[in-house]
């Protein structure tokens, strides 16, 4: 009988292994970093709003730099852009563990820092998500994307474990340090990689500066690509609507009258849901159906929330979050997927700087329009409504876009999307 679980197919090839392993460490040591710098902003402020600006700091950069930074992913060597980035987020995270341990830190600082950091990130992810079907064959990107997504989530049940106990036994500047050391796996990775094949980007003059024609380029790759600005439009909708995870707190206490350990447990749920649905598609290559597969995913995504947004017990609540979690994996694997696939190697930095905007944006102003309903109409209506929103509009994205639906995964690329990289 063949085995339920076996080596993924993209740990077979060794430069995406290097890199994936990198990657766990180093998603571990942010997502530490990120929920030791929310406690560490309640040190220094007793004002709510002083942890929001975290938030802007971390999304400005991203929507001013993204357009830029996916020309720089394609015009330039993707390997070593990353080694650079990687190095700048390293060397900020250093800095804030200096500021920490001599007593220094003020709330300015970790404003100023968390948004280089950003902005870093800005130009860090278009290159990494282009660098990784340079690194492998495009049959085996479902079970890459899965295996990243994996990553992301053992990041976000580790790295705010972690932070805890750092801050408890060691010192707030700790969790600070341990991040940038944890930079270093991914630099490491890049290194032992060696040099990695790269299509050049057609038509991309070596002048300096902002390069407007090429932006707009990638910006008309987009418009002319039915399948990519489709599972675009569905993610933004779909991450608008059903953005909840700050009520979280109110549901807790309020709703399910429950203390911080149950709690701390809901705030995994969602990330453990992840896990499990990641680990099954890594075992999957020549994934067929991905365009109708991912609707459905998202359809589940709305109908979770609105079951969160319904429940009064504290392990229904808990299974619903963890579904959320799973719809939401394979929904970002097949929307990574598909992207890949649908995108020249030339435009994939361009194609991925935009879609950072529509995914950072979507949840960001989610959270905006959750705690604004919840301030006027309570919380239950907030996340009921927001999934409800979410059904809705994968009802009116299949609608306008047929294409997405009967998308399978082995289609060429179109003609006029691929004259675009021309």
């Amino acid at each position: 009988m063949k085995p339920f679980l076996h080596l993924p197919p993209a740990l077979r090839h060794r430069k995406f292994t290097l890199l994936w392993a990198g990657m766990l460490i180093s998603v571990a040591g942010s997502q530490m970093q990120l929920w030791a710098l929310f406690w560490h902003i309640r040190t220094l402020s007793d004002q709510p709003v002083a942890v929001s600006g975290v938030g802007v700091a971390r999304f400005i950069p991203i929507l001013l730099l993204s357009l830029f930074a996916g020309l720089m992913a394609d015009r330039h060597n993707r390997r070593r852009l990353m080694l650079t980035t990687q190095s700048v987020m390293m060397l900020t995270a250093l800095i804030l563990a200096g500021l920490t341990a001599f007593g220094m830190i003020r709330l300015w600082h970790i404003y100023v820092l968390t948004a280089l950091q950003a902005a870093a990130i800005a130009f860090d992810t278009p290159a990494r998500q282009a660098l990784i079907p340079n690194l492998l064959p495009k049959e085996d990107l479902p079970s890459a994307f899965s295996l990243n997504s994996i990553a992301m989530t053992t990041g976000s049940i580790v790295g705010p474990a972690l932070s805890g106990v750092v801050i408890a036994y060691a010192g707030q500047e700790f969790t600070y340090l341990l991040n940038g050391i944890s930079y270093l796996a991914v630099i490491a990775a890049l290194i032992a990689m060696g040099e990695v094949p790269q299509q050049a980007a057609a038509r991309l003059s070596a002048k300096r500066g902002i390069d407007w024609p090429a932006i707009r380029q990638g910006i008309r790759f987009i418009l002319h690509s039915p399948i990519i600005l489709s599972s675009m439009l569905l993610d933004f909708l779909a991450t608008f609507f059903s953005s909840a995870n700050t009520l979280l707190p109110f549901v807790a206490q309020d709703i399910l009258r429950v203390g911080p350990v149950e709690y701390g447990w809901l705030a995994g749920a969602q990330a453990v849901g992840g896990i499990i649905a990641g680990l099954a598609l890594s075992q999957r290559s020549n994934l067929h159906r991905q365009g109708i597969i991912l609707m459905d995913a998202v359809l589940v995504f709305g109908a979770a929330t609105v079951i969160f947004g319904l429940s009064r017990w504290f392990w229904l609540t808990f299974l619903a979050l963890m579904l959320i979690g799973a719809a939401d994996a394979v929904s970002t694997i097949l929307r990574n997927t598909i992207r890949q696939l649908q995108t020249p190697d030339a435009l994939r930095g361009r194609m991925v700087s935009i879609n950072q905007i529509f995914f950072m944006g979507g949840p960001q102003l989610g959270e905006i329009e959750a705690g604004v309903v919840a301030q006027a109409f309570g919380v239950p209506a907030a996340i009921i409504t927001g999934g409800l929103g979410c059904i809705l509009a994968v009802g009116l994205v299949g609608w306008r876009w047929p294409e997405l639906r009967r998308f399978n995964g082995d289609e060429p690329i179109l003609a006029g999307a691929r004259s675009s990289a021309d």
